[in-house]
């Protein structure tokens, strides 16, 4: 009667291994095309994101047809249009009208930043400063004389800064850096790039501080393209990761990370030092006093001797123009709703 049932027992045991096996390799391929299904998503919506913020390409066709046409001028010009040494590197934008990329000039890291939409109303959440002639560069006209450019710029010095009584002596500085050949003179084309920079304030302040330690040098322009010191720590605190690593990363593990990379006490200070010395630097500046709208720490960074380095200064803007601009607003109360 025993081996009587051995028979069925076999015969049962195959057809149970292949209905597991069967089973097994459907749950592998449903897995496997859900990864690939989500993978190809995460790729469209991160190609879709960046083919919308960066826009260097376009931003260097528009900036070299205005040079060889004869419209503008600067020190970057060359580099960027003809011989080509001044590379467009990794993509830093966050908004599209406003780009900003690492780059190599002549082997020489930088930030080069341009501007690629006008701006025609002010948005405290996204732009400080309206720049409705900077894609134009009509200004200054034909004919102008470096005199009456002057007095342009003094005026616009007035608007932005308030009547100080050295305004006069930045004018002067102006016309320095804008002529980028050195060769003594402004031509027009450096005039129109340096009008439309003006609008700028990052590049004012840039300018205004330029021998203050903790300010990125300008390094060159052509039109309203510059390219500025590259800071070799752009991250305050923790580390910098790829997003494709930062999706498998617990939050945990990720704080982890952060308290690990950061750097120690006394480096703290020192930069915590530098910060306050910046502050001081805009705030009782020799052309009046500065106003920073954001302080988030992605806009600082420091250096190998953790000196403080600012990455991004388009959020600090001149008192006087700030108060200029929001004089007109009405604001309204907030109403807190009640539970």
């Amino acid at each position: 009667m025993a081996r009587s049932l051995c028979p069925g027992a076999w015969l049962r045991k195959p057809y149970y291994l292949q209905a597991r096996f069967s089973y097994v390799r459907m749950k592998y391929l449903f897995f496997s095309w859900l990864a690939v299904f989500v993978g190809s998503w995460i790729i469209y919506v991160q190609y879709s994101t960046y083919t919308e913020l960066c826009r260097g390409k376009d931003c260097k066709k528009i900036i070299c047809d205005k040079y060889k046409t004869g419209v503008i001028d600067g020190p970057a010009c060359n580099s960027l249009c003809v011989t080509e040494t001044l590379y467009f590197g990794k993509c830093l934008s966050t908004k599209p009208n406003n780009q900003m990329y690492l780059g190599i000039w002549d082997n020489l890291p930088g930030v080069v930043k341009c501007q690629m939409e006008q701006a025609l109303h002010l948005d405290f959440g996204t732009e400080l400063e309206p720049r409705k002639e900077i894609v134009l560069f009509d200004k200054p006209t034909r004919g102008t004389t470096v005199q009456k450019f002057k007095e342009m710029v003094y005026s616009l010095f007035k608007a932005k800064l308030g009547d100080q009584g050295n305004l006069s002596e930045l004018v002067n500085l102006i016309l320095t850096v804008a002529d980028g050949d050195k060769d003594g003179q402004v031509s027009l084309g450096e005039a129109k790039s340096a009008w439309a920079l003006l609008q700028l304030n990052e590049f004012l302040l840039m300018v205004i501080l330029q021998d203050k330690e903790h300010t990125p040098k300008l390094m060159g322009f052509c039109g309203d393209l510059y390219v500025m010191e590259s800071v070799e720590y752009t991250s305050l605190y923790g580390i910098s990761l790829p997003w494709v690593i930062e999706l498998f990363i617990p939050s945990g593990f990720r704080r982890s990370m952060d308290q690990l990379f950061t750097p120690s006490w006394p480096r703290k200070a020192k930069i915590a030092i530098g910060l306050l010395e910046f502050v001081e630097d805009v705030f009782h500046g020799p052309y009046g006093n500065f106003l920073m709208c954001d302080t988030s720490a992605k806009n600082l960074g420091y250096n190998d001797k953790y000196d403080l380095k600012m990455v991004d200064m388009r959020k600090i803007v001149p008192e006087t123009n700030l108060k200029e601009l929001i004089k007109d607003r009405s604001l309204e109360p907030r109403k807190f709703e009640t539970s």
